[in-house]
């Protein structure tokens, strides 16, 4: 007996032929995203209604989405976060939830450093004045020898550290679990909270947006940051509070921001994009070749598991 299955990652359009066969063997009609864009929850609910499985991506796979997929076994996140989906739900319908752990760390690490330099040296906004015809300089931060603040240091966390070794950083790290063996390796510091906020230069985000973290980033806290630190977030829109986020950059009360996520993608009358002192991409920090291929091989190796009655390698519930 055959299994549907809808794939949602746009990026999946890319490398789908050399994942065909693969799908094809384990006996997979596969139903690409026919919107070429993040699907909404009410055409989510029509597209899902007879599908054995879904690769998914920041789609809504909400209570709505789960409770009319009749015949869904497994929903298989092609990435690592999966705050877009109903784990409750899931469970009470003994729906299997997997991910890709580990897959783009390194995407995403070095994103975060490229958004690190870009700020501190106001690259976009010189980019920028050049192709107006306008020679304007800017004096921006050096990173050498500054104070590093990384609030997570899961995978994406510590391959930051790794790649931004050569500066010769002082780094603060914050996690609810320390890695204390870890830290004592890499010559690491673990500290509260608060003083990683008062302490560091550049601050980077690496922790899951859920109800305890959404609005980690809030008045209070960058009220607490220095005047000339930056804050980096390659993690998900939501976990920094945008208005409280774009006053402090209007007034001048932080330095720059490096955002690759925000709370609602696309923008659409945010007034963060108007900031020369924010540098924003568009959630492309897992979009390299590698890390695509990576996702995609993980994805579907999880999904083909549990249609075939096996334990996937990377089970969320």
């Amino acid at each position: 007996m055959g299994f549907k299955v809808l794939i949602t990652p746009r990026s999946f359009e890319y490398i789908k032929d050399k994942f065909w066969e693969l799908l094809k063997d384990a006996e997979i009609e596969v139903v690409m995203n026919p919107y070429n864009r993040v699907i909404k929850e009410d055409e989510m609910v029509e597209l899902i209604r007879d599908m054995d499985g879904i690769i998914v991506g920041i789609d809504p796979i909400t209570k709505k989405v789960i409770d009319n997929a009749r015949k869904l076994k497994v929903i298989s996140k092609y990435g690592v976060g999966v705050d877009n989906i109903d784990l409750e739900a899931a469970k009470e319908r003994n729906i299997v939830v997997t991910n890709t752990p580990n897959a783009n760390s390194n995407a995403v690490a070095e994103l975060t450093v490229g958004l690190i330099i870009s700020v501190l040296r106001n690259i976009p906004l010189s980019d920028r004045r050049v192709r107006e015809k306008k020679w304007d300089r800017f004096i921006g931060y050096e990173l050498y020898g500054k104070t590093l603040g990384v609030i997570g240091t899961g995978s994406i966390g510590k391959r930051v550290i790794k790649l931004l070794r050569g500066f010769d950083l002082n780094i603060l790290c914050y996690d609810k679990f320390p890695d204390y063996e870890w830290a004592e390796k890499e010559n690491v510091k673990y500290v509260d909270f608060n003083e990683l906020l008062k302490r560091s230069d550049i601050i980077t985000i690496h922790i899951p947006l859920t109800e305890e973290t959404r609005h980690l980033i809030s008045e209070r806290e960058l009220s607490l940051m220095k005047k000339t630190a930056i804050i980096i977030n390659t993690s998900r829109g939501g976990i920094i509070n945008e208005e409280d986020l774009y006053k402090f950059l209007k007034e001048g009360k932080i330095y720059g921001a490096g955002l690759d996520v925000l709370e609602d993608e696309p923008p659409k009358n945010s007034p963060l994009i108007e900031l020369n002192n924010l540098v924003i991409t568009s959630h492309i920090g897992a979009h390299t070749q590698e890390s695509i291929e990576n996702m995609a091989f993980i994805a579907v190796d999880n999904l083909i598991s549990v249609l075939k009655g096996k334990e996937p390698k990377f089970r969320v519930c």
